[in-house]
């Protein structure tokens, strides 16, 4: 028997572009003029991984019933850097991307000092500028390139946090940038297998010369360090598709995360109720015999869904353990301080007020 032909790394990206337009444009393909469709663009770094996303994209859109842009965003933290956006952009035209669009940010200094560095501080200035760039453009979808090797680096870096399941989940494959703009990841999906060797093999077979970004290799980054010197002594000891069982890990974590977020998502109508605004007093409050009643994993949800969602407080695991501590180890001991709120227990209830 002839062994089957091997299928191009470009065709296996095109699959999964194609798998997740969904119902963006399906139906509407061939129908109307090309401007009534709906736009969907790829933020494009030039570098492989978008590169060979954007190919993909453009090779999809019509078929699937959709405009396929670009939105290449220039960070200004690298001399040169306007050079790299202007030929990512002559790239996007060439694969046939309409609209291109730049975009310039400033990366906000005093906002890295407090959220982990510049890194985190582009990564948030990228995204403001992506949906931005989808409202101004009238897209639906915004395209990142992320691939199954950033999956389990990021879930290296979970791990030597101590993260719990939503963190070891990693890079969700769908997010919320802005009001109605989601921006997609069709390149983590399990199903493809879509490494950073496919989407530069993928360049290669289009004919595509990729930017090789050198933050890429820039050890003074942790990320850097995972990828060129933990994971490679993880395959060397454990074997070779230690990537791969990481990435797999998240797809479990993200079950599990999304699954017990629903359930203490139903858990809140009964144990949660709105106290009365007074001036800018807004309080929170809770039964503890409803917590009690929940398994640890589920009354810890149901305490960092509230801090959040009414009062915009993300809490460590740290606080969350001190405010549980109120109705699983109640002594009489006073209010816990945690990032945005005060918690007190009033007989049996809790409070939560902003602080």
């Amino acid at each position: 028997m002839a062994p089957k032909p091997h299928t191009p790394e470009s065709m296996r990206i095109r699959a999964a572009v194609r798998s997740m337009f969904g119902g963006v444009g399906r139906g509407v393909a061939g129908r109307g003029s090309a401007a009534d469709l709906p736009l969907v663009l790829v933020a494009l770094s030039g570098g492989a991984d978008s590169l060979a996303l954007a190919a993909a994209l453009a090779a999809e859109a019509r078929a699937a019933g959709v405009r396929a842009g670009a939105v290449i965003v220039d960070h200004g933290l690298q001399a040169g850097s306007a050079e790299v956006a202007v030929r990512a952009a002559e790239q996007a035209h060439g694969l046939g991307l309409s609209p291109v669009v730049v975009r310039l940010v400033e990366i906000d200094g005093g906002r890295s000092s407090v959220t982990g560095g510049p890194e985190a501080a582009a990564r948030s200035a990228r995204y403001e500028a992506l949906a931005a760039a989808a409202r101004e453009l009238g897209a639906v979808q915004v395209l990142a390139a992320h691939t199954r090797d950033d999956q389990a680096e990021q879930v290296l870096l979970a791990l030597a946090r101590g993260s719990g399941t939503r963190s070891l989940a990693g890079i969700p494959p769908t997010r919320e940038i802005g009001e109605g703009i989601l921006l997609v990841r069709p390149l983590l999906d399990e199903h493809f297998g879509i490494t950073r060797a496919t989407t530069e093999a993928s360049c290669v077979e289009l004919g595509l010369a990729p930017w090789r970004d050198p933050h890429n290799s820039d050890r003074s980054f942790a990320r850097v360090r995972v990828r060129e010197a933990v994971l490679p002594v993880l395959e060397d000891q454990l074997g070779p598709g230690v990537g791969a069982a990481l990435a797999r890990s998240a797809d479990l974590a993200r079950e599990d995360a999304d699954a017990l977020d629903a359930i203490a998502e139903r858990h809140l109508a009964s144990i949660v109720d709105s106290g009365p605004i007074v001036g800018e007093d807004r309080r929170v409050l809770m039964a503890v015999d409803g917590l009690l009643a929940l398994p640890a994993a589920l009354r810890g949800r149901v305490v960092r869904l509230v801090a959040a969602r009414e009062f915009a407080a993300h809490l460590t695991r740290e606080h969350t353990l001190a405010i549980l501590s109120l109705v699983t180890a109640w002594r009489g001991q006073g209010p816990i301080d945690a990032p945005r709120i005060r918690v007190t227990r009033e007989a049996a209830t809790l409070v939560f007020r902003a602080r």
